[in-house]
């Protein structure tokens, strides 16, 4: 949480519309309690301006503008450097799925296809042009528009770690496309690329990975999935019965892509 508070005020500082903090009564972004339940703990932010992009008609200059927004963000990430704290890499969360999936004997599909990710991205250039702190959760459902002054506000950078910054465009992107006309796809695209690159550079060789960025962040989803629906309780509501139904039916369904070769 420091590490993201951290790179939020970097961000503010270099003028980019980043989601202002709400300091507490003794004066702190971050608030820690311990409790008998557990430890807590607590940040405040200000109301992001604008609506939210998601329930927009999505245009071509909104595409537009959505990706030139997370152009700037990955130029001042790439200028970066964190004084106090690092937030995880996708080697650390790598990790961190294989620590998951080691309780779940029966899992092999997505064991195999963490192998195949990580033997892949262990090879992959890393480059302060093409590696930084990315957003993660770059969608229109984390973005703000505001009308009036042209501004996007983004909002939830909880998911931030350091990534390849094409995974944050395939992400954007693949949020863009969900329910869009099969015609409408491709402009939209290149409108969004365009934007990018009003800010910042990227290469058509990294444009070609995203899919394989696509399956990094399905499986992280599926294994996050995985481990929250583990525990279960006695008498559990209908609607607790019915979003189960609706998560198992989405891991069969990402169970389905594992382990295609690359």
């Amino acid at each position: 949480m420091l590490a993201e508070l951290e790179f939020l005020s970097y961000l503010r500082s270099n003028g980019y519309p980043a989601v202002d903090t709400i300091l507490s009564k003794a004066g702190n972004e971050l608030e820690v309690v311990d409790t008998p339940w557990g430890t807590f703990c607590a940040v405040a932010f200000k109301k992001a301006s604008g609506k939210q992009i998601s329930e927009m008609p999505l245009t071509k200059d909104l595409i537009f503008g959505l990706g030139r927004t997370l152009g700037k963000l990955h130029k001042l990430s790439s200028e970066f450097c964190p004084v106090n704290n690092n937030r995880n890499d996708w080697e650390e969360t790598a990790c961190w799925m294989e620590d998951v999936l080691s309780t779940f004997p029966d899992e092999t599909a997505a064991k195999s296809e963490l192998s195949i990710l990580k033997a892949y991205f262990s090879k992959l250039p890393t480059t302060k042009e093409n590696f930084g702190l990315i957003h993660y959760d770059f969608e229109p459902d984390n973005i703000f528009y505001n009308e009036i002054t042209k501004i996007y506000n983004p909002i939830d950078f909880d998911d931030a770690m350091y990534h390849w910054y094409a995974l944050d465009i395939e992400q954007s992107l693949d949020s863009i496309k969900e329910d869009m006309p099969e015609e409408q796809v491709e402009p939209s695209v290149n409108e969004f690329i365009k934007g990018y690159r009003l800010e910042y550079a990227i290469s058509d060789e990294m444009l070609k990975l995203l899919p394989i960025f696509r399956r990094y962040v399905n499986l992280y989803g599926y294994v996050r999935i995985l481990r929250s629906v583990e525990e279960k309780w006695n008498n559990e509501p209908d609607w607790m019965i019915n979003l189960r139904i609706k998560l198992k039916n989405l891991l069969d369904r990402r169970k389905d892509t594992f382990t295609m070769p690359i």
